[in-house]
């Protein structure tokens, strides 16, 4: 399965870090964008320069680590494509030009799920495709899940029950299907 990862869904780093890790997982094949990957740098950068410094530097390290992923949109593909906020149609001509089935963004207003079928895409929600993961690859997802809250409570020096990791993180349904 081939997925374009919103920027929306890259910055939270606890969701990033799970997303990436079924990605490493071998869970789905991630798309995105220089663009897309711009937008999350800058982000961070509005909440701290810090964070838009660690930001550049794991955008850096995705790169080397999926370099298929990056995928830049046909010329005149953007000029078809029609969304209600202009600024995403970049998202869906990457999901097009990548061949992408689905497109995970937090952000269902502005790509409506008739114009994405008129593409051949669905738009998965962060919480509703992490559950998904999690049914078809239980062991590897709990695998990838743990890791990423163990490297949240040496980070925060605090327990971090997953639970409540994942509410934190608005991902209530894909949190409660693991401590379930």
């Amino acid at each position: 399965m081939r997925v374009v990862l919103d920027a929306c869904v890259l910055y939270p780093t606890v969701l990033r870090e799970i997303l990436i890790g079924a990605a490493r997982a071998g869970m789905y094949r991630p798309l995105w964008s220089a663009r897309i990957l711009e937008e999350w740098a800058r982000a961070a950068a509005r909440r701290n320069p810090v964070d838009e410094t660690f930001a550049r530097g794991e955008i850096a390290l995705l790169r080397t680590e999926f370099p298929k992923a990056e995928i830049a949109a046909q010329p005149g593909l953007e000029s078809r494509l029609h969304l209600p906020d202009e600024n995403d149609i970049h998202v869906l001509a990457v999901a097009v030009a990548g061949h992408a089935d689905a497109i995970v963004t937090s952000n269902r207003a502005d790509f409506p799920r008739g114009t994405l079928a008129g593409e051949g895409l669905e738009r998965r929600d962060p919480d509703g495709f992490l559950w998904q993961l999690l049914s078809e690859y239980p062991e590897q997802m709990r695998a990838v899940t743990e890791t990423v809250r163990a490297q949240a409570e040496a980070l925060s020096g605090q327990p971090q029950p997953i639970r409540a990791l994942m509410k934190r993180a608005r991902l209530p349904r894909f949190g409660k299907a693991l401590s379930g």
